[in-house]
């Protein structure tokens, strides 16, 4: 399936159905060439324990393939707030700016970007507003470190975009930032919260907020 957007947002991408056959590479060639057709991006997304022949399938057809772990809250192993951690409903020019500097040195290491590099980036940056949930980590002295975002979906709410700038990494605020979005979901009345973890390195960052890991999402493009 294709799903096509109507208006603002992000393109979406292509997946199998639910339940499905084998997908094969001429099934996955001609879904590309149709998405080349009306100018998306040549993305897929699934999950591997429910259709496993399609990683193979899409490497054939010319696919790189992220194997993300997907992981779902437990609730009652939600950890306390953060003093420093907010949730709110605007997106203010610190999320994307603090977002786009984390995601420019992936991983959980330690790097160089900090507070002056997003400073820098924010003096040109223009506020932006989005239906989505944000989360910030600002602390006294220092400003926004880390954020993330909640999209919602009738009763299911994904986590996404956690990032916390290089410089401050390793202090528990990406963990944080995921809890105390998980935890404002569950209080507006989401059944099910669940997120993607760029490795294995960060998924840990999310088990110990409350997170298991339940199988592993395969992101593919071009």
């Amino acid at each position: 399936m294709l799903f096509v957007q109507a208006g603002d947002g992000y393109p979406y991408y292509a997946r199998p159905r639910f339940p499905g056959g084998q997908p094969t590479v001429a099934e996955v060639l001609k879904v590309r060439e149709r998405q080349r057709e009306i100018g998306v991006p040549e993305a897929f997304e699934w999950v591997h324990e429910t259709t496993p022949g399609l990683l193979d399938v899409a490497r054939q057809a010319g696919l790189e393939v992220l194997q993300a772990p997907l992981l779902v809250l437990d609730p009652e192993k939600l950890p306390e707030p953060h003093p420093h951690v907010r949730v709110i409903g605007t997106s203010p020019a610190e999320v994307s700016v603090v977002a786009q500097l984390a995601f420019s040195s992936p991983g959980t290491a330690p790097g160089g970007a900090g507070t002056a590099e997003r400073d820098a980036e924010l003096a040109s940056a223009t506020p932006t507003s989005t239906r989505h949930r944000h989360a910030v980590a600002d602390l006294p002295g220092e400003g926004v470190l880390a954020v993330g975002t909640a999209q919602r979906a009738g009763d299911v709410v994904e986590i996404v975009g956690i990032g916390t700038l290089p410089a401050a990494r390793r202090r528990g605020l990406g963990g944080a930032v995921t809890a105390e979005l998980a935890r404002d979901a569950l209080e507006r009345g989401a059944e099910l919260v669940f997120l993607s973890a760029g490795s294995q390195e960060i998924a840990r960052v999310y088990e110990r907020v409350g997170f298991r890991r339940v199988a592993t999402a395969c992101i593919a493009s071009a």
